[in-house]
């Protein structure tokens, strides 16, 4: 086997982090338990090591199974290949229970990644010219969430009927003209020189070199919001004896600060 290339300085000093901080115990397994958790590949596989220390004093050994796209870790998980995944909202659940019939439950809170609207060319949304062209995901649940922020800021409104999942034909008023530019999720935050703004996951606006902190006009709140991550499990085991335990093990004060600091502060802890 090949030798480990040596961690990133980010990634040592989460490890760092793990050796000074003592964990929380919960109850012991009488054997290891391996469980497959599906993740989105990048920054969330540096949260997850800090996560598996805490679940490996519960007896659970984790195998961390990365993806590149969004539509991946519900089918793995509904066929079996994962025992939880840990990477969507509620609404994108929803939107995939829908569509494919899937029995997939929440089971705990993870971290809350506000959508936000940013632009390389105006420094406010009241700068927005009339005909401004916003870059907004393609996918049914992120389009809708875009949407709702743009009218959340006064740009257009929507049609009451649309609900959590609208469309660029749902625009009942809209009085600056804007033009809604549907993209690849993976996609509108590299396009944004080419854009008077655009609405990004925050994920893939670090992943597109967006300046975060300077280069958002607009983000969502997250008080009351439908959007939060969480784990998820089929719902033939969302009583499952390992499920509390591998709950506990993410939401533990090192992983709270983990994603303070992995993420610069632009995602944020969702539980407690």
């Amino acid at each position: 086997m090949p030798m480990t290339p040596p961690l990133p300085l980010r990634r040592r000093s989460l490890l760092a982090l793990l050796a000074a901080t003592p964990f929380s115990h919960v109850a012991h397994a009488t054997a290891p338990t391996t469980l497959r958790i599906g993740i989105m590949a990048g920054e969330d596989e540096d949260i997850w090591r800090i996560a598996a220390v805490h679940a490996a004093q519960a007896g659970l050994m984790l195998k961390v199974v990365t993806f590149s796209d969004y539509n991946a870790p519900n089918e793995a998980l509904a066929d079996h290949e994962l025992d939880a995944n840990a990477f969507q909202h509620g609404p994108f659940l929803s939107a995939q229970i829908a569509a494919r019939g899937y029995r997939i439950v929440a089971v705990g809170n993870t971290y809350f990644s506000p959508i936000g609207l940013y632009s390389s060319r105006w420094k406010s949304v009241r700068d927005l010219p009339g005909g401004a062209v916003i870059g907004v995901p393609n996918d049914p649940s992120n389009e809708g969430r875009a949407l709702h922020l743009l009218e959340s800021l006064g740009l257009f409104t929507l049609t009451p009927s649309a609900g959590l999942l609208p469309t660029a034909l749902d625009i009942a008023d809209n009085p600056r003209n804007v033009t809604i530019k549907e993209l690849d999720a993976g996609m509108v935050g590299r396009a944004l020189p080419d854009l008077d703004a655009a609405v990004v996951n925050t994920d893939w606006a670090l992943k597109a070199g967006i300046q975060v902190s300077r280069q958002r006009i607009g983000q969502e709140a997250l008080a009351g919001n439908p959007y939060v991550n969480f784990i998820a499990v089929n719902a033939q085991d969302e009583h499952a004896p390992w499920v509390a335990p591998l709950v506990h093990a993410f939401q533990q004060p090192d992983v709270r600060q983990g994603i303070l600091d992995v993420y610069h502060g632009a995602i944020v802890p969702a539980w407690g």
